[in-house]
């Protein structure tokens, strides 16, 4: 038993806990045989954020203070940013590095366990609900490169997994977890019934790297980059892209709310464009600033303006590192001509 865990307690447990409803019922399966609990909440530069309505972008901490467990938020980082640039053990559908995020997850986890002294690590995992994931060959192959064989504790399919220690020692009732298998959620359900656990996202989403157009956008800067920056993943999460050339994209903004986050991100390598007077998109010019580009930039920006059925608009252009403003009077591009350079 951990030595800072309350006397009371019958052991300690680590927790990944998303916010979702599946790592939530882990904890709560936990809780009710009288285990302390300190759940670890991941953050990514790939959405997970705090304020993310999905299910592991959930603020933790509402239903760690109703529960009565505590949280540690922790960034992966760069860490994160590597394996996603090469992953060991492939992706899912998308861009996706589900079975080496659980690897990178998990040795987070048993170094904090080790560091508090706790007993074992849990997770929300479901026996069979991800097809790349959640497979039972897969959950072994996390089990032998975490070294955590014996520690790691699935509460929601126990039954259907080999026993733990905790499980053979008694401090874990084997009894009173479950055996859930498969995409359903009706047995979580009535499990977050019985707990009284009633506000819980939708499975699924928060992570962009199985958003199909991130992941294109992601595949593109991965092909012309030698190596990621969080300014490039930033920038990934914002606009339309294109792609005019191995060195030179264009990103648009769709909305004020995405013009204000190009505005806060350009950098003085940029070129900044906006028609003037009129309703108007945002437009960095990131690469290559040469005369044919930016005119390739402002026909673009054109486009996405209230005036795009005119036959010329104005764009002005400004060289972000030293204010130089050159003033375009251009045709706006053509949506077949746009498909040729789009990232989608």
């Amino acid at each position: 038993m951990s030595e800072n865990a309350n006397k009371k307690k019958r052991g300690h447990a680590i927790a990944l806990f998303s916010g979702g409803l599946d790592s939530a019922l882990a904890i709560l399966l936990m809780l009710k045989q009288d285990i302390e609990v300190t759940a670890l909440t991941f953050m990514t530069h790939f959405g997970c954020d705090l304020g993310d309505r999905s299910s592991c972008g959930t603020d933790p901490y509402p239903a760690s203070e109703k529960f009565g467990f505590n949280v540690k938020l922790m960034h992966l980082g760069q860490k994160f940013v590597d394996i996603v640039e090469s992953p060991k053990f492939g992706r899912g559908g998308h861009m996706n590095v589900c079975i080496d995020c659980r690897i990178l997850m998990l040795n987070e986890a048993k170094a904090c366990m080790e560091m508090t002294n706790a007993d074992f690590i849990i997770t929300g995992e479901v026996l069979g609900q991800r097809p790349f994931s959640q497979q039972k060959d897969k959950m072994h192959l996390v089990l032998r490169e975490t070294g955590l064989k014996g520690k790691l504790l699935r509460p929601l399919s126990a039954k259907l997994l080999r026993a733990t220690e905790p499980e053979l020692s008694g401090m874990v009732d084997r009894e009173m977890l479950e055996s859930i298998n498969g995409r359903s959620r009706k047995r979580q359900m009535e499990l977050a019934t019985e707990h009284g656990l009633e506000d819980y996202p939708n499975p699924g989403g928060g992570c962009l790297l199985t958003d199909e157009g991130y992941s294109n956008r992601l595949k593109d800067l991965l092909a012309h980059s030698d190596r990621l920056s969080f300014e490039d993943l930033n920038l990934l999460r914002v606009g339309r892209h294109f792609r005019l050339d191995p060195a030179t994209k264009v990103v648009v903004g769709r909305n004020e709310k995405e013009n204000n986050l190009l505005m806060g991100y350009r950098r003085d390598h940029h070129c900044l464009l906006e028609a003037p007077d009129i309703g108007s998109p945002l437009t960095l010019l990131i690469g290559n600033t040469s005369e044919g580009n930016i005119e390739k930039a402002a026909m673009i920006t054109a486009r996405y303006t209230s005036a795009r059925l005119e036959p010329k608009v104005c764009v002005v252009s400004t060289r972000v590192s030293d204010d130089r403003v050159t003033e375009l009077t251009v045709t706006p591009a053509r949506d077949e001509d746009l498909k040729l350079v789009a990232v989608r």
